[in-house]
């Protein structure tokens, strides 16, 4: 049998390299560790979509109901929809980020769109489930993303491929950043839009942007948050995503040109 043994040099350089690694972890190593593999985050999820389906019955019955804050009237006679969010939310993008942790990179935008054009994530547990629910209630689910409007195409493709609907040829579910002007990282213009010719039913998010206009202070959102606490459970569904997320832009003061370090010791400021 050829042997395999590594030089001793190359052994030592591979030691090194593994402290290196356990001093200084890859910022999401941890969290995106729990949501690959742990059987916590498959059940949250899951218990998350099953909550969902069990309040769509509840909110077709109820004209009044909406879960849209911009919507405020003329709306009970509207077909019925709901809003989602894409990553994290019905789609797993923990591929793209073990991907990150394994070349020691951080967020890459252009690495980031290579991947999405892959096309080849997977649904969130649960949420095809509930996609087809709510198709056999005959609800149409839009897609509001912040994905940039050049990866639209792809992201259609990959969330037809999985089995996620996207309603008839030329009605447009898939609502993506700078699609129009006014349609920027906050999604209330789109909810609006949406909102205009649909009853929302449910919004769908790991996000407080999902739900609310959120570019605020750590405490200006938990006092939002707080503010509509009878919604969470009922017409807004959160699902949970510790890797990234406006909460922790805040954290920053939405300064997104910081060092790895400050923002770390930033995040452990946060703590005190």
């Amino acid at each position: 049998m050829e042997s395999h043994r590594i030089p001793g040099l190359a052994l030592l350089a591979l030691g090194t390299a593994f402290a290196g690694c356990a001093r200084n972890p890859h910022p999401v190593l941890n969290s995106t560790a729990w949501v690959r593999t742990a059987p916590e985050y498959d059940a949250v999820a899951r218990e998350a979509f099953r909550l969902a389906m069990d309040r769509l019955p509840e909110a077709l019955e109820h004209p009044f109901w909406t879960a849209a804050v911009e919507q405020t009237g003329g709306y009970q006679e509207l077909p019925p929809a709901v809003i989602v969010d894409v990553d994290e939310t019905f789609l797993d993008t923990t591929p793209f980020q073990a991907r990150m942790i394994h070349e020691g990179e951080e967020f890459d935008p252009e690495a980031w769109a290579a991947w999405v054009e892959e096309a080849t994530a997977r649904p969130v547990p649960g949420a095809l489930e509930f996609a087809r629910a709510a198709e056999r209630h005959g609800v149409e689910i839009f897609y509001v993303t912040n994905r940039d409007q050049p990866l639209e195409a792809a992201t259609r493709r990959n969330l037809q491929a999985v089995g996620f609907p996207l309603g008839p040829a030329g009605q447009d579910r898939v609502l993506t950043r700078e699609e129009r002007r006014e349609w920027t990282s906050d999604k209330s213009s789109r909810r609006a839009a949406v909102a205009r010719r649909y009853r929302i039913l449910l919004l769908i998010g790991d996000d407080l942007n999902d739900f609310l206009s959120a570019r605020l202070s750590p405490t200006q959102r938990d006092s939002l948050a707080a503010r509509y606490d009878d919604r969470w459970g009922r017409q807004w569904i959160m699902l949970p995503n510790p890797m990234y997320g406006s909460w922790e832009d805040a954290l920053y003061g939405f300064q997104s040109g910081l060092s790895p370090d400050e923002k770390t010791r930033r995040k452990a400021d946060a703590l005190d």
